[in-house]
């Protein structure tokens, strides 16, 4: 049994009593003396040379502090917004990298673009001047189609000649066309996974504040990694030294991806405060984060499956075209090659894949990653081509998943992972039994009474998470090492503050890194304060996504706290007048082994700090450690999802019955917030399969730009989820043997939803149909095939 508060106990997050009572402090919460606001003018056109902007009527405008234009940028001689990730391509050459400016010059590539700022006392006079800026522009033809963007015939940007980022691979390619070559069946594919956007409860918000005191300045942001911010933007952007930047992000709403990346906003206000010698306030309204925050997904892809005749999987072929926008998004490049065609592997023995992706220029919003990252797009890939596999050769979906799973561990994939361990039978038998697959003909034909189509769908998912070790992402690519960091100062009175380079929106690490600490000093938790998203207050850290929190960050505490212990017992053999080999740590106490002489860890912690009676020649006073976290390899959370859909073939109504998540996280600290970050990713991926979609039309303009044409999910809309976690097989490599669990929603949803919608209709001859399953495209798949049958 989990100790009361610690690891394994289903502890009541604390931080849920500051937000449900509406006391969390957000960015737009914050407010400085003497504080002004920024309105951004941005493009009404997808794609147009920028020939003059005329500020002066706004310049005059009442409450208008000053206008700022691309022009006002390059003569400070600012840098562009930074990427953080390299690809090399297939040819051994960098991916093209144009310029990312903080205002546009010259040329505008998106709607959305920024071109000028107002800068004003109020945000009414700010929006209000804006209006009177009179920008002179030719418009040009807009690139929107990632798949004809190569024969276009129209450039986003000049260095990159056929709007082509980068063209890659990974896999052996000549063993995987012999595998082909062999095949007994060969199943074929074309899909798209569609474009996303975040929107988390809480739009964007930067505030810059600039103290010519001491020329320090102060950046208040919604980000999920302050420190990453704080180095790309000082570094590469404004050219501040990092002594003189603090970036702090208090209390975040949500961000799914979106709040990773450094974006121009929190650039331009950190410098224009300096420019006005006042802080400078901007925040998103919900239209402007449609068109500013960065997209998800967006790939079009090709996939090809080869098997023998008894239904092995021999080979997987899969080219892929990836949109990046309009410019490259911090970890843009990386989300479709590192973290998408290294899990083509999934479950299964595929001996053979090769994989090709082309990443393509177009006049749209940058795309980067958003929750799963290149996992969900793999799994989605690869679970609705086996199913697409199983209907044509005759086999069960969990059959052939069962007759190609992996079983011995470690497990060195053909494209480059090494999984440490896992258990794919155990999630699957789970799955089936929790959700009564055997039953499922019966539920079948008892709605075929009512007039409905009921299918199923299953999904066996595999994730990388928790990113891999420094040494390796930095020989693909990327631009800052992915360790994490923590300190652990322990005080006088045994109290502890834990400062983490983590940062929580919405995970609930102020509780799970608690229940940690508390386990492992023996102190109740509500003696532990966790700090994070202040680069003032933390060490050096590398916030918070893909899954690398508890994994990482909490590896890291752990470590601190380790040395801590040690620390301690050092003390603890003076006080007992004990051999330090005879110091052990239990239960919150110092003992020596065999006796009953103890000291509780407040006694050795006040000690430390009043060391009237201490080994001062052997070690310092005090009680503070910090310890790096660089991980081994990643975490390889993995499980098996089913849904059972209902579908109205009179209007294409698709209503999800039930949906039944079994998953293996490894160990698990809090699982009432595991579940509950199941249940989260299951809703945003139902939301990509049923209803959201980000569409463009030929003109570069999202036709979906608010809530009244993008359709996120209800209550609705979902299913009372049915979720558990199997006994895990832990990680090998971290201290706490975890696993990363907060996008395994995402990941398995999306195909085993369509999987179940394919299998309701497959009566009329379908054997796929894109996301979002909406009733329209239901319907109007429904009709296209009962036409097909007809005419046949």
């Amino acid at each position: 049994m989990p100790k009361d508060g610690g690891i394994g106990a289903s502890v009541v997050r604390r931080e849920d009593t500051r937000f449900l009572k509406g006391k969390g402090r957000y960015t737009d919460d914050m407010n400085r003396p003497g504080q002004t606001y920024a309105y951004i003018l941005r493009s009404s056109l997808a794609h147009a040379t920028l020939n003059n902007v005329d500020t002066a009527a706004a310049s005059a405008a009442p409450g208008v502090i000053r206008v700022f234009t691309g022009e006002d940028i390059t003569a400070a001689g600012l840098g562009g917004v930074p990427c953080g990730w390299q690809i090399t391509d297939k040819h051994g050459d960098p991916m093209k990298e144009p310029l990312h400016p903080i205002l546009a010059v010259g040329k505008v590539r998106h709607v959305g673009d920024p071109i000028a700022v107002v800068v004003a006392e109020t945000y009414e006079q700010a929006r209000d001047a804006a209006e009177l800026i009179d920008v002179d522009m030719t418009d040009l033809p807009a690139v929107v189609n990632m798949r004809t963007a190569e024969t276009s015939g129209h450039q986003v940007h000049e260095e990159a000649p056929d709007n082509v980022c980068y063209d890659w691979e990974l896999g052996d390619k000549e063993g995987t066309d012999a595998a082909f070559a062999n095949a007994h069946h060969i199943t074929t594919l074309e899909f798209i996974n569609n474009r996303l956007v975040a929107n988390p409860m809480e739009p964007r918000c930067a505030l810059g504040d600039y103290d010519e005191n001491d020329e320090h300045y102060t950046l208040y942001t919604t980000s999920q990694n302050p420190h990453v911010i704080r180095l790309l933007m000082g570094a590469f952007v404004l050219n501040i030294p990092e002594h003189k930047l603090r970036v702090y992000a208090p209390d975040v709403g949500g961000g799914f991806g979106s709040k990773i990346y450094h974006y121009a906003e929190e650039a331009f206000v950190t410098w224009a405060s300096k420019q006005i010698r006042r802080p400078v306030k901007w925040t998103a309204d919900r239209s402007e984060a449609f068109i500013s925050d960065a997209h998800g997904r967006d790939h079009v892809t090709k996939a090809e499956l080869a098997m023998d005749a008894e239904g092995k999987f021999l080979g997987l072929r899969a080219d892929t075209y990836a949109n990046m926008g309009a410019y490259l998004s911090t970890f843009a490049p990386c989300v479709p090659t590192w973290l998408h065609a290294t899990l083509l592997a999934g479950q299964y023995t595929t001996p053979m894949v090769h994989a090709r992706v082309r990443a393509m220029f177009t006049n749209t919003v940058p795309v980067d990653a958003y929750r799963g990252a290149g996992r969900p797009e793999a799994t989605y890939l690869l679970e609705r081509i086996i199913n697409k596999a199983a209907q044509e050769i005759g086999l069960d979906q969990a059959e052939i998943r069962r007759r190609n799973f992996i079983r011995t561990f470690p497990y060195d994939t053909p494209v480059a992972l090494q999984y440490d361990t896992g258990d794919y039978d155990a999630t699957l038998n789970a799955v089936m039994e929790t959700a009564d697959y055997a039953g499922f003909e019966a539920r079948r034909a008892e709605a075929a009474s009512r007039g409905k189509l009921r299918g199923i769908g299953l999904s066996c998912y595999i994730e990388a998470c928790g990113i891999a070790p420094s040494a390796l992402v930095g020989a693909l690519g990327a631009r800052a090492g992915l360790y994490e960091a923590a300190t652990i100062r322990v005080n006088p009175t045994g109290s502890v503050s834990v400062m983490t380079g983590a940062h929580s929106h919405g995970q609930g690490h102020e509780t799970t890194f608690a229940q940690v600490v508390s386990d492992a000093l023996g102190i109740p938790a509500d003696q532990i304060e966790i700090i994070h998203g202040d680069t003032d207050k933390i060490p050096f850290g590398m916030g918070t996504y893909g899954s690398r929190s508890l994994a990482v960050g909490g590896s890291a505490i752990v470590k601190a706290v380790d040395k801590v212990v040690a620390k301690g017992k050092k003390i603890a053999a003076h006080l007992l007048e004990a051999a330090e080999s005879d110091i052990i740590f239990e239960d919150g106490q110092y003992k020596v082994a065999g006796t009953d002489k103890a000291k509780a860890f407040a006694e050795i912690s006040l000690a430390a700090y009043v060391p009237h009676n201490y080994p001062i020649d052997e070690i310092e006073p005090g009680l503070e450690e910090t310890a790096f976290y660089d991980p081994k390899n990643f975490t390889y959370p993995a499980g098996s999802y089913l849904c059972e859909v209902e579908v109205d073939p009179e209007t294409g109504k698709v209503e999800i019955v039930a949906m039944t998540a079994s998953d293996d996280f490894g160990n698990i600290v809090n699982p009432m917030i595991v579940e509950g970050q199941v249940h989260g990713g299951l809703a945003q991926g139902i939301g990509q399969a049923l209803l959201e979609n980000c569409a463009y039309d030929e003109h570069g303009q999202l036709v979906s730009g608010s809530f009244m044409d993008y359709a996120m999910p209800l209550a609705v809309d979902l299913p009372n989820f049915v979720v558990e976690t199997v006994e895990g097989t832990p990680c090998t490599h971290n201290p706490l043997g975890v696993k990363g669990c907060g996008e395994a929603g995402a990941i398995g949803s999306p195909p085993a939803l369509i999987n179940a919608v394919v299998d309701a209709i497959k009566g009329y001859g379908i054997d796929h149909i894109d996301m979002p399953a909406t009733s329209l495209n239901v319907w109007t798949t429904i009709q296209n095939a009962s036409a097909k049958q007809a005419a046949e």
